[in-house]
C-alpha cells in the first residue's frame, strides 16, 4: 500500500484534504516499519513525532510503582504519538511501544504545524484526530469511574472485537484498572455464555 491509498483511507475516516497537501504530507513524511516489542518514545524524552499506523498496533503506557500500566492502545488507520510532549514540549510522562510488528507513517511536529498553517483542510483533520483522541479518553475515564469490571471489559470488546488476539492480556488487564486474575475470571465467565 503506498501513500497516496492510505491518504485515501484517512480521507474517509476523518476528512478530505486537497492535493497539494496531499503531496506536501508525503514529501514531509516517511514510511517506517517497526519491531514487535520497540518503543519509540520513551518517559522522560521530548518527542515532537506522531505516527499514523498501516499495519500492526501499538500502546502508551507508564510505569507507577514498578507497575506498568496501559493507558492508550491504537490500530491500523489511527494516530499514535506522546500527547503531551507532541503538543505542549514537556518531557513525555510515558512510553509509547509497538505491541506487534508494525508499518506507520512517521511525522514531525514541524510538518503539523506548517501543513495547518498552510492548509484549512490538514488543520481540520488535525482537529478532527484531536477530537477523536479526546472524545475516546473521555469514554474510557467514564467507562473507568463509572463502569464493573465486566462492563469495562465488554464495552473494549465492542470496540476492538479482536484485541485480545493482539494485545498481550496483561496489558488489558492494565488498561481496564484490573488485575490479571480479575480479567481470567470475567473471560472465562463470559465464554459460558
Amino acid at each position: 500500500m503506498n501513500l497516496e491509498e492510505i491518504l485515501d483511507k484517512i480521507e474517509q475516516s476523518y476528512c478530505p484534504i486537497n492535493k497539494a497537501c496531499r503531496q506536501e504530507f508525503i514529501e514531509s513524511s516517511a514510511i517506517k516499519t517497526f519491531e514487535k516489542g520497540e518503543i519509540v518514545v520513551r518517559e522522560g524524552q521530548f518527542s515532537k513525532k506522531a505516527f499514523l499506523i498501516i499495519k500492526g498496533c501499538s500502546r502508551a503506557y507508564y510505569i507507577k510503582d514498578g507497575k506498568d500500566i496501559s493507558d492508550w492502545f491504537t490500530f491500523e488507520h489511527q494516530f499514535m504519538a506522546s500527547i503531551i510532549s507532541f503538543f505542549s514540549n514537556e518531557p513525555s510522562p510515558h512510553y509509547v511501544e509497538f505491541i506487534e510488528d508494525a508499518v506507520a507513517i512517521e511525522f514531525s511536529k514541524d510538518t503539523v504545524n506548517r501543513l495547518s498553517e498552510k492548509y484549512h483542510d490538514f488543520e481540520r483533520l488535525i482537529g478532527k484526530v484531536v477530537t477523536e483522541t479526546m472524545l475516546g479518553l473521555c469514554e474510557r475515564l467514564h467507562i473507568i469511574q463509572f463502569s464493573k469490571a465486566e462492563e469495562r471489559y465488554l464495552h473494549l470488546l465492542r470496540i476492538h472485537p479482536d484485541i485480545t488476539q493482539r494485545m498481550p492480556l496483561t496489558h488489558i488487564a492494565s488498561y481496564l484498572g484490573i488485575t490479571l486474575e480479575t480479567l481470567s475470571r470475567i473471560r472465562s465467565k463470559t465464554m459460558r455464555i
